[in-house]
């Protein structure tokens, strides 16, 4: 069964959009965006397995250059909906 994860990352100052680039172009990264907030890049993942994920962030997220920390979020349930409950400003 695939895993799906969030893996939040913090970068060296200044580094998040390369970070993010860098993210996005590794396989079973789906997405990668730097954002504002606690932390300055967030990834979508999709691996085989739980084994798998956790060799994924320790041999490709945790080498990028100016990857410092990640934490990461296993989705645990999927709605077949995306939904906001607020509508987009403008």
């Amino acid at each position: 069964m695939a895993i799906s994860a969030y893996v939040f990352i913090e970068s060296t100052p200044g580094k998040a959009g390369q970070v993010a680039e860098a993210a996005g172009k590794l396989p079973g990264v789906k997405m990668a965006h730097a954002v504002t907030g606690s932390y300055d890049v967030i990834a979508f993942v999709e691996v085989k397995d739980v084994t798998l994920l956790g060799e994924f962030i320790t041999s490709r997220i945790h080498r990028l250059p100016g990857v410092l920390k990640t934490t990461t979020n296993v989705v645990v349930g999927q709605g077949g909906v995306a939904y906001s409950s607020r509508r987009a400003a403008g």
